[in-house]
């Protein structure tokens, strides 16, 4: 019998305190450092975006430059703690870190495909369809683990996260024109690394799935 108190996955890169401190999770935060992990659990990782997502250089009003990928090794040790002990990864759509790795591009309203890594399969879903508050695209990398069926719809902006823009002219006219318009408001810095609940579990499901027989990796 399985005890429920015992750690049977692994949340590397996660908020200290936040949804992945529950029974059954091994939390691995800023002060545990997730790239360190040695384990052999099944792993959710969700390693930092700043520094691979469309704001990578610090979005229209950063005076300091900065380099894309920049993140310490963070995402690297991520995928290859995927890779080694089986689970999933998420980071957010259209990040340069999947190209970057070899990992190719997953498509909208798709099912798994392959991510033509020779490891894993690749998707996109929004965290909106799972009780996040912006839509929330979200590309997830799973290796050894089953790939369920999952809300492939792509629901319409929500929130003012769900909008790019690359000056502040572009983030001004946003704010006068369609904020308004869709009653989009700015979300705490919180609420957008936030991971729902029932994505949470999603992803706790999807980990805890790694096949009997799956090989560990050598670290």
């Amino acid at each position: 019998m399985i005890d429920p108190a015992v750690p049977d996955v692994a949340a590397l890169f996660v908020t200290h305190g936040g949804v992945y401190y529950i029974p059954g999770v091994d939390p691995w935060d800023v002060v545990r450092d997730a790239r360190f992990y040695g384990g052999d659990a099944p792993v959710v990782a969700h390693p930092p975006c700043e520094r691979w997502g469309r704001y990578w250089h610090g979005g229209p009003s950063a005076r300091q430059r900065r380099i894309l990928g920049d993140d310490d090794g963070c995402f690297a040790s991520a995928l290859a703690s995927v890779r080694r002990c089986g689970g999933v990864l998420e980071h957010p759509e259209a990040i340069h870190a999947f190209a970057h790795h070899g990992i190719l591009r997953p498509a909208w309203r798709d099912d798994w495909t392959d991510a033509g890594d020779g490891w894993g399969h690749v998707c996109c879903v929004a965290q909106g369809n799972y009780g996040h508050r912006a839509r929330k695209l979200t590309w997830l990398y799973a290796v050894g683990v089953d790939l369920p069926d999952l809300n492939w719809s792509i629901p319409g902006p929500r929130s003012r996260l769900d909008y790019g823009f690359h000056s502040a002219a572009e983030r001004s006219s946003m704010r006068a024109t369609v904020a308004p318009r869709i009653n989009a408001t700015r979300l705490t810095a919180r609420e957008n690394l936030s991971t729902p609940i029932p994505f949470r579990d999603l992803l706790l499901l999807m980990a805890r799935s790694r096949s009997p027989s799956w090989k560990m990796l050598p670290r």
